[in-house]
């Protein structure tokens, strides 16, 4: 498991940050966007391995609206006004002192 925050927005994968599904949604929602998600990934990578670059982009716009829909990418779920660091190392980001204290080995978050 990853790394969360402690504010919940983002996990940490070697040393970057990545935002959290919105947990305003019902777990109903957010089992058929993922569902949705993996089927596009699945898309993804037939178009991939059949050179349809018309079937990639397709497919890889759907990962995406599925990503902005969970809440993953696109405006931020949360309300407070702070900036989004999804992407970012966090090492530049305020989350970094947080980060520097986990007691998790080298190779699977920083």
């Amino acid at each position: 498991m990853h790394p969360i925050t402690p504010d919940g927005r983002y996990f940490v994968i070697k040393g970057q940050l990545w935002r959290c599904t919105n947990p305003g949604l019902t777990e109903g929602v957010r089992q058929s966007l993922v569902s949705e998600l993996m089927s596009a990934r699945r898309a993804v990578k037939a178009s991939k391995a059949e050179h349809d670059q018309d079937r990639l982009a397709a497919a890889r716009s759907r990962v995406h609206a599925t990503k902005v829909a969970l809440g993953e990418r696109g405006p931020v779920w949360w309300g407070d006004g702070q900036p989004d660091y999804n992407r970012q190392r966090v090492q530049n980001t305020p989350y970094a002192d947080w980060h520097r204290l986990l007691p998790i080995p080298d190779d699977l978050t920083r």
